[in-house]
């Protein structure tokens, strides 16, 4: 029964994590093509940083503690960015700056983005062997 837990939380954290990345991408886009000023842009998007990083966060705590190793190695680089980001004090978007790194911002998230799927994937499979294992 734990094993289902872990596998639904495991699940519900990285679609969290997906929407409040495909969020910031949709300010970014929306930024962009001037549906929305730099000031609500960036600070729509400050606000949705730190809950990110504490997903991620609590992502790679759950998985160090149920011993999923594989799945913790691979989302560790990212956390060491995020925290990296964090302590240069370079996790907020600048209002002064956004319009001449929102291709920069954008690339990054869509890096995160495709980082994410790539655990998703690989936690469905871990999903599955761990299925069939209880099985045999």
């Amino acid at each position: 029964m734990a094993e289902v837990f872990y596998w639904i939380l495991t699940f519900v954290l990285i679609l969290t994590l997906l929407c409040n990345l495909g969020y910031q991408l949709i300010l970014l886009v929306d930024l962009e093509f001037d549906y929305i000023n730099p000031y609500d842009s960036t600070s729509r998007i400050n606000q949705v940083i730190l809950p990110e990083f504490i997903t991620l966060g609590i992502f790679c705590f759950m998985n160090l503690i149920a011993g999923h190793w594989f799945i913790f190695l691979i989302s560790l680089p990212s956390l060491y960015y995020d925290l990296s980001l964090y302590v240069k004090r370079e996790h907020l978007t600048d209002v002064t700056e956004i319009y001449n790194k929102v291709k920069w911002e954008k690339k990054k998230r869509l890096f995160k983005v495709a980082h994410l799927l790539g655990l998703f994937v690989v936690s469905i499979l871990s999903l599955v062997l761990t299925l069939t294992e209880d099985v045999h």
